[in-house]
């Protein structure tokens, strides 16, 4: 029994989840749009104070710039700028009416000559821009800009002349892929997820799943990466686990990995969280401000994933 009279011992201090330390890290750190989205996502903030901050990055054009993507400044509109815009939407629940409408026109205004969108337009020329972007005159088509736009544009129900010959392009370059990388994988993941045809969607990404064990772009281990190679071009260490292919539970590539892969995968991603609060940007760095803007994004997205999976963030 304590003496009477004696100081009580100070309580132990409640461990601070890992939601309450990304709270505290995007306050930090985060622009008023990341703000918004993760009281919106985990604060039972409203849609609107998003949608307003989101709206800044809109252009006349229909697209969106400003950095809206951090790795590409300046104020031009660029299809990685409006896909960003696009998820935000869907989000939201908002990816419909007159302004996607506007989007559409301006993805129509500035695809190739297949109908598909480039990685960059050639307007990014001039404004600052991450050294692994190449900035062509004549740019290909590229699955990576095209696929989740699309895809997401088909979850919303949209309807628009310029996703048939988009629509088309995905399905072909992802029906022969012979050889890819793991952002490559992931974009054609986010068309099939949502894809109309789902009967065509399920044959492509079990093929797809099978590309991607073969040639070892998921590292399915965290505690053995050296058996993983990078794929080249990428940052060191910059691997790709199963839960940036599965984002969900119910995306098509969750099929692709068993559920001990998958735990190892969601136990990697929680123990990522730094002493900040935030995540790790895995991709290579090359501004601070460039840097600095990701993180929150990816903290968010970190957080959202362990949440689909049940994973208790506080």
């Amino acid at each position: 029994m304590a003496e009477t009279g004696a100081s009580p011992l100070p309580s132990t201090p409640p461990a601070r989840s890992p939601l309450t330390r990304a709270e505290h890290f995007v306050w930090l750190t985060a622009r008023v749009l990341e703000q918004r989205l993760f009281a919106y996502h985990f604060l039972q903030g409203g849609a609107d104070p998003v949608d307003t901050a989101l709206d800044a990055y809109r252009n006349d054009d229909g697209g969106y710039g400003h950095a809206l993507e951090p790795d590409l400044r300046g104020p031009v509109s660029q299809p990685l700028h409006t896909a960003h815009a696009l998820r935000v939407l869907d989000a939201l629940g908002r990816c419909a009416g007159q302004r996607v409408e506007r989007v559409c026109r301006y993805l129509t205004s500035v695809s190739t000559a297949d109908g598909a969108l480039p990685a960059v337009h050639p307007s990014q020329r001039g404004y600052p821009a991450a050294p692994f972007v190449p900035i062509v005159d004549d740019p290909p088509s590229d699955l990576l800009a095209t696929g989740p736009v699309v895809g997401l544009l088909h979850r919303n129900e949209v309807w628009h002349a310029w996703l048939f010959r988009a629509t088309d392009f995905c399905w072909h370059r992802i029906e022969t892929l012979e050889k890819s990388h793991p952002y490559e994988i992931e974009a054609a993941v986010a068309f099939l997820d949502f894809a109309p045809d789902r009967a065509r969607a399920e044959a492509a990404a079990d093929r797809l799943g099978r590309l991607v064990r073969e040639q070892r772009l998921a590292a399915l281990d965290p505690d053995d990466l050296d058996a993983y190679p990078v794929a080249p071009g990428y940052a060191p260490g910059e691997h790709h686990f199963p839960c940036d292919f599965a984002r969900t539970p119910h995306s098509l590539a969750r099929a692709w990995f068993t559920d001990a892969e998958m735990a190892r995968s969601l136990d990697h991603l929680m123990s990522e969280q730094r002493e900040d609060g935030g995540w790790p940007v895995r991709w290579r760095q090359w501004a601070p401000g460039s840097a600095l803007e990701t993180r929150p994004m990816v903290t968010i997205e970190a957080l959202r994933t362990l949440r689909a999976y049940g994973r208790a963030i506080g």
